[in-house]
């Protein structure tokens, strides 16, 4: 333990050399700055995923076109009736819905637009479960509800689809026929999914006289079955659509495979910034352990007077100890301070730009973990200069110039 004498003297050191702590602590402060604006970006990102995992998407199979565009955006490919019996007679396979898929074009108040469009089977409502979507006002779609909409949340805002946003009974105009606004899904998190509109399936056909089929099958399935439920599933379409085994233009993929893909993929794009992050640290530490290399080479002669007045080489070394390890709890604190402004406010940016599943996360851990870091790692870039320190020779120091 270090006396409250020898603090006070660590930390009148410090002071007395502001230029050079101050670049010394503005060198982690910028790798521990970086590392919290990553990891609390990046742990919103799992927090993200995971609500998926936990809510109703766990028991879904989606059968989406192999290889091609967005499901909807190619005319030449689609699902038939008969594939989505296919799909529903399938062993593990308790329903399914076929998902119709179309840009359309709106209008307000003469202001165009193009948005994606799908449709949405009241009895089934599939489509709403996989994607965790719940009304956020409103209703949702009923047996009937021909002429009438259930729209994203981006419909809710001022200036994001449309300079002045929509409520509940407003008219909006869909290839020219006019419908009624009755209901606004909760907020998905990205301006494509918070801009889709919802209709009835045979609206679709209204719209689109000339649709082909669905541009998607979801399937609700037994999760303690799902691989062999979707071998079934591959095997009756490979029939229905009368293609041989690894010739598929289809791919049946369980949510949790999807979620397991992207997983995969944040953890490289995270892992390769962290390090990033963390080499940035590393010259920090690098520059701690110069400064304090050099702050022993100034104080020779006054480590000499030190020990000559009775200090204990482990007094000497906790000393310069206590001095590294300082300059990295000041540089973590204020990195964490800074990371939590950025993270906070990009979070506020985001969201109003339509990107609110890229919101930070923010722990207890992360701001301890963050300080606990900067403070280690400016302690043992100065172990060795304190270890010089501790063994000056008194008579060699006393005669240093």
């Amino acid at each position: 333990m270090m006396s409250e004498e020898s603090i006070k003297y660590s930390l009148k050191n410090i002071a007395h050399r502001k230029t050079r702590s101050a670049l010394t602590i503005f060198s982690i402060f910028i790798g521990i700055t970086t590392i919290f604006i990553f990891i609390s970006f990046g742990w919103g990102l799992y927090d993200y995923v995971n609500s998926f995992t936990s809510g109703t998407s766990a028991d879904k199979v989606t059968v989406s076109p192999k290889g091609m565009s967005a499901p909807g955006m190619d005319d030449t490919f689609s699902f038939s009736e008969k594939d989505l019996k296919a799909v529903e007679r399938s062993a593990g396979v308790t329903e399914a819905e076929g998902v119709y898929m179309k840009v359309v074009e709106i209008e307000k108040n003469n202001i165009l637009k193009y948005v994606m469009i799908a449709s949405l089977d009241p009895k089934k409502n599939l489509i709403s479960e996989l994607s965790n979507m719940k009304i956020y006002k409103g209703r949702e779609l009923q047996s009937g509800d021909v002429k009438k909409v259930v729209l994203g949340y981006s419909y809710l805002l001022d200036n994001k689809i449309f300079p002045k946003k929509l409520d509940i009974n407003d008219k909006l105009t869909l290839n020219g026929e006019d419908f009624r606004v009755i209901g606004f899904y909760n907020e998905i998190g990205n301006p494509q999914d918070d801009s889709n509109i919802y209709i009835l399936p045979e609206t679709m056909k209204i719209l689109f006289p000339s649709i082909a089929g669905y541009a998607m099958i979801i399937g609700r399935v037994d999760i303690k079955n799902m691989n062999s439920t979707i071998t079934n599933i591959e095997r009756n379409l490979r029939i229905s659509r009368d293609v041989k085994k690894g010739k598929e233009d289809y791919y049946v993929a369980s949510f949790e495979d999807l979620i397991q893909s992207y997983m995969s993929a944040l953890n490289i794009v995270i892992g390769f910034i962290v390090l990033i992050a963390l080499i940035s640290v590393f010259v920090s530490a690098i520059n701690t352990a110069n400064t304090m290399i050099t702050s022993v080479l100034e104080r020779t002669k006054e480590i000499g007077i030190i020990k000559s007045i009775g200090a204990k080489n482990s007094e000497v070394f906790n000393i310069f100890l206590f001095e590294s390890g300082f300059l990295g709890f000041v540089a973590g604190a204020l990195g964490v301070g800074v990371g939590f402004i950025i993270t906070f406010t990009g979070g506020k940016i985001l969201k109003s730009l339509g990107w609110g599943f890229l919101s930070p996360h923010y722990s207890i851990s992360l701001f301890l973990g963050c300080i606990l870091f900067a403070m280690i790692t400016g302690a043992l870039s100065g172990v060795i200069p304190a270890v010089n320190a501790s063994k000056t020779n008194v008579v060699d120091a006393l005669r240093y110039e």
